[in-house]
């Protein structure tokens, strides 16, 4: 083969070969480009979902308390009424303890 032909087919091989190694180059861009998204996209998935299970859990936990604040209203209404029947009970008891008080001061002065 002559001496230009060869030059020419090496000339056409490293053309290639830089189009061979744009093309890797570019589509190694866009690889790491569509991979910056996708993790991105995965991120914000991640934070949708953690923003729903908190939001899940704060109300979770509002019913919890919600549970508690009425058992402990109740519990208090119950005893307050076991306060109010004891002290409705102690009033008679009191009367008739002044009454009887009030009858030994008169019949001691008599």
């Amino acid at each position: 083969m002559p001496r230009p032909e060869v030059l020419d087919r090496i000339k056409e091989a490293e053309a290639d070969a830089d189009e061979i190694l744009e093309e890797a180059r570019r589509e190694k861009e866009e690889t790491i480009a569509d991979a910056r998204e996708r993790a991105t996209e995965i991120r914000r998935e991640a934070e949708e979902e953690a923003a729903e299970l908190e939001e899940e859990r704060l109300e979770e936990a509002r019913a919890e308390i919600e549970r508690e604040k009425e058992e402990i209203i109740r519990d208090g209404e119950d005893e307050r009424e076991a306060l109010v029947e004891q002290a409705e009970g102690n009033i008679e008891e009191a009367v008739d303890y002044a009454v009887d008080q009030f009858e030994e001061a008169v019949h001691a002065q008599t």
